[in-house]
């Protein structure tokens, strides 16, 4: 989604603003709701929005392919079964842009979704969806995936960044188990570890995300590690775009991780496998790198309140998708 308006860019590569607090940026961007109950006028012709409903399964596919996401329809349905929010069509039905929240408990939301066909970027139709979700969502703590288009929009709404989310992707090669850690079990996933894993998992996302992870394990397979028969880790895959994706991931360091994934990548050997990281661990990526999973592409994470990460225990090693963070 592209950002409108000037910036300049800072020695690390990402537009600025200036001094202008990003509490400042916020009140300025949802100021402007004056336009929203006006036609929206784009390119040549007026676009309608409309709230997202499970009939619009084929309109946002069709979006995430002209913008070149790998999302398939089964992919759809699943962000559509867990979130809320809109498109903007054009008069004869075509869409132009989506955006979309994902409430995790009651006081944080993750925005995904958010696209806009490339000949209209610019053009204010993802200003004025972001506007709209960002007022569905008063008074949560937010969090999104910025594209480099998208950077200087959430900037602008007030989003400040977080951290780099490394897209490491490729053809799953034969890899060698790492050394095994001390003290650390694997095993498959089985029904019973669910109430564990959304226990750690809410201590290393920030949020209590039960609605999510419920529809994950009916879709996926996984592992999960126990020390002295406590889970102190896991990892979940699932068919995803031209693949399988492995996350969410959670694991207390790089050594458990890596034993966590590694046999996951072993049974995708042949296969286009993904793993979306926030962690900056460049030992974590080589690993990947080494299994045929390279960076092929980096997002910047950003929130609106405080961070909500873990930073000790088990932390985020892999994202459901940029979506759901």
């Amino acid at each position: 989604m592209q950002g409108e308006g000037l910036s300049t860019t800072s020695g690390a590569g990402q537009p600025t603003t200036g001094k202008i607090s990003s509490e400042a940026r916020y009140h300025a961007f949802m100021a402007a709701t004056q336009e929203d109950d006006q036609p929206l006028r784009l390119d040549a012709f007026e676009a309608r929005i409309k709230p997202v409903e499970e009939a619009d399964r084929s309109l946002l596919h069709e979006l995430t392919v002209s913008v070149f996401w790998p999302h398939r329809p089964h992919d759809i349905d699943l962000f559509i079964s867990l979130g809320q929010g809109y498109l903007a069509l054009d008069e004869i039905g075509r869409p132009l842009c989506s955006a979309m929240f994902f409430p995790m408990g009651e006081d944080f939301a993750m925005f995904g979704m958010m696209a806009t066909t490339p000949r209209l970027q610019a053009q204010g139709a993802g200003r004025r969806l972001l506007r709209r979700i960002m007022q569905d969502c008063a008074g949560r703590d937010l969090r999104l995936s910025a594209t480099s288009s998208g950077y200087r929009l959430y900037e602008s709404a007030g989003f400040e960044p977080v951290a780099t989310i490394w897209q490491q992707q490729g053809i799953a090669r034969p890899i060698s188990l790492p050394e095994a850690v001390p003290g650390l079990e694997w095993r498959a996933l089985r029904q019973d570890d669910q109430d564990a894993i959304r226990r750690l998992d809410a201590h290393a996302y920030g949020a209590t995300r039960t609605a999510v992870l419920d529809a994950l394990f009916e879709l996926a397979t996984g592992a999960v590690v126990a020390r002295g028969g406590e889970i102190c880790g896991y990892a979940l895959m699932r068919p995803f775009g031209k693949g399988v994706v492995i996350g969410p991931v959670v694991a207390e360091d790089d050594p458990m991780a890596m034993q966590l994934v590694a046999p996951l990548i072993q049974q995708c050997e042949g296969q286009f496998t993904r793993i979306d990281t926030p962690q900056q661990s460049q030992h974590f990526r080589a690993f990947l790198a080494a299994a045929g999973m390279g960076t092929f592409d980096t997002v910047t994470e950003m929130r609106i309140g405080p961070a909500r990460r873990s930073t000790e225990g088990g932390l985020i090693y892999g994202l459901a998708s940029h979506s759901l963070g």
